[in-house]
């Protein structure tokens, strides 16, 4: 018969509640520590499992792996526990609903919110790599976010090690198709960016409303994770956000973002702009750069500096077009004061609206040199 039911203590403490989910390993409770006097949340091991030994060692891990994680954006595990065969996990109880459900409901979700789950979710993997774990089955059942918008990922459950401690028998793919990095499916060992392989579908998935890759079975899925291209991302989805999910899907895991805590700092730091936002962003930088650009003009005429010598732009600096005419025409009066001369030939010159313009600078001198010709013939005519 099972114990586990309503109002069942578990530990001689923990007095379960009502059942809020249910995975692969076990199911979740809602449950009163009357030692502490806080509302917990339990994860308790499903005894009817056949494989029981080898999940109560992946159950053990998880406690192990998740206590030693402190992070604002992981939800913290407070005790481990066996009870006549029953391995339990007392873990915070996070008052909001996994993203899975969230997206079920909703379906696709704006770019904004996407950017902010996925900075959250890649500063909790970051903690998590560099203590030397490895989450393997990051999805959206895994990430709970709470009404303030805040997430916490949970369910380390079959996280492995980075130095290759973890259970996982040779060939054995642990985790969910849908979620599964290449490498992963291949059989090869998980690393930080096969977490960041499976962000980059979630990712993509809140944006679209749909699982990128989704076949009749498993093993297709698990195959098209290594064999296709994910589906293209709607239009809205422009600039970094877009970049960044499309590195996350690499196939290669040398091709993804060599850090997740690099990345979520980078999500966070930069909010999302909207289109428009970016375009006037974009219309005033080309601006500024021609003022400054033609405000360094001035200083090289006033410093006598070679009219000749074109210094290479510096490769950060957008070169603004438009000042480069203004440029030029002072550079050639600089050039023309320093040597005494006068152009012996027309000028010419590119208009701001683009027009080809030619400057017949030596008409005035011709016809003064015309003009002098004539009254000398003039006066030598003269009786």
């Amino acid at each position: 018969m099972n114990r586990l039911q309503q109002g069942y203590r578990l530990g001689g403490r923990y007095l379960l509640g009502s059942r809020i989910a249910s995975g692969g390993m076990g199911d979740v409770w809602r449950a009163d520590d009357e030692v502490l006097d806080r509302t917990v949340a339990v994860k308790v091991l499903r005894p009817s499992t056949d494989s029981e030994p080898v999940f109560a060692r992946r159950f053990r891990d998880e406690a192990l792996y998740t206590a030693a994680l402190a992070h604002p954006n992981i939800a913290t595990v407070y005790d481990y526990g066996e009870e006549d065969h029953l391995a339990y996990l007392v873990m915070e109880l996070v008052d909001g609903e996994p993203l899975s459900v969230l997206v079920r409901r909703e379906g696709a979700q704006p770019p904004e919110r996407v950017r902010s789950v996925m900075a959250q979710a890649a500063l909790a993997l970051g903690a998590a790599h560099e203590a030397g774990v490895v989450h393997r089955d990051v999805k959206p059942a895994n990430i709970l976010l709470s009404a303030d918008g805040t997430v916490k990922l949970t369910d380390f459950g079959i996280a492995r090690a980075l130095d290759g401690s973890g259970h996982t028998q040779t060939g054995e793919v642990v985790g969910t198709p849908h979620y599964l990095s290449p490498e992963q499916a291949l059989g090869e060992a998980a690393t930080g960016a096969s977490d960041l392989y499976a962000l980059g579908i979630v990712a993509h998935e809140m944006l679209t409303g749909r699982r990128p890759f989704d076949r009749n079975t498993p093993v297709a899925t698990a195959l098209a994770q290594v064999n296709d291209p994910p589906p293209p991302l709607p239009e809205h989805v422009t600039g970094e956000l877009r970049e960044i999910i499309e590195q996350c899907l690499a196939k290669r895991p040398d091709a993804r973002p060599a850090s997740a805590r690099e990345l979520g700092e980078q999500l966070s730091d930069a909010p999302l702009r909207k289109p428009d936002e970016v375009a006037a962003h974009d219309v005033r930088g080309h601006a500024l750069t021609a003022e400054r650009r033609s405000a360094a003009d001035d200083v090289d005429d006033a410093s006598g500096r070679d009219a000749h010598h074109d210094p290479a732009p510096t490769p950060l600096t957008p070169v603004a077009p438009l000042a480069a005419p203004r440029a030029r025409r002072r550079r050639r009066r600089a050039l023309h004061h320093e040597r005494g001369s006068v152009p012996a030939g027309p000028s010419v010159t590119v208009g701001e609206d683009g027009v080809r313009r030619v400057h017949w600078a030596w008409l005035p001198a011709t016809a003064l040199l015309a003009a002098t010709l004539a009254v000398g013939l003039v006066l030598a005519l003269m009786p």
